[in-house]
């Protein structure tokens, strides 16, 4: 049985750079998991490779269907923004390792869907003032900026990733995205010995790393 590695991390943590990169990873194999959202489309963006992007109407129905595995609504500044996970033709082939983006909420619902030893969870973490800068940088190249929904979405973060809902999730390991390199080689070692079921000796795993007031430590 192949395994879904969900993706999760605060905003501007870095999620896009590192996802496109373990999907470019030829060893690795892995399938993307296209989520659906209801959001507009940012500049760069393309319908079916970042999300599909659909409307209300769609979502319903697709609801009543039974298709939708999950989904998160926030109400913005903008007006309600859905995302969501369906069961659709990407799911097909359950030997295949697949890969998607999603928030801790998303991940709980993902896990109890599918059952726990299908998914395996990474968590990315980044000092608070550099995925700050990060964000604001990437909201002035858009063709309208939406810098109070920017806001909003930094401050939820710290409720939608409290150590408390990161436990409840039994997110045992995070990566911390100072050092792309680094990070990416961790979390693929992580992936090849969880998901591919290639044996590693202990003293040559990953070493995680985790954030205290705000920065970035080794784990003992």
């Amino acid at each position: 049985m192949g395994r879904i590695i969900c993706l999760m991390g605060k905003s501007a943590a870095g999620k896009d750079t590192v996802f496109k990169e373990l999907l470019a990873d030829k060893e690795l194999g892995l399938k993307r998991i296209v989520p659906y959202t209801t959001r507009p489309v940012r500049e760069g963006e393309r319908n079916g490779v970042e999300y599909y992007f659909t409307d209300e109407e769609a979502f319903r129905r697709l609801q009543d269907e039974g298709r939708v595995i999950e989904d998160r609504a926030y109400h913005t500044r903008h007006g309600l923004w859905r995302y969501f996970t369906v069961n659709d033709s990407q799911l097909e082939d359950e030997s295949r390792n697949y890969i998607v983006i999603g928030t801790l909420e998303a991940y709980r619902k993902l896990r109890d869907y599918f059952g726990r030893d299908r998914m395996l969870p990474v968590m990315l973490e980044l000092e608070d003032g550099i995925r700050l800068q990060r964000a604001l940088d990437r909201e002035k190249l858009q063709a309208e900026p939406k810098y109070a929904e920017m806001c909003r979405r930094f401050l939820a973060d710290s409720e939608d990733f409290s150590e408390e809902k990161i436990a409840e999730a039994d997110i045992e390991k995070r990566f911390c995205n100072v050092e792309l390199n680094r990070c990416l080689d961790e979390i693929r070692d992580y992936i090849l010995h969880h998901a591919a079921g290639k044996q590693q000796d202990t003293a040559e795993m990953l070493t995680c790393y985790t954030i205290s007031s705000g920065k970035c430590f080794r784990s003992k």
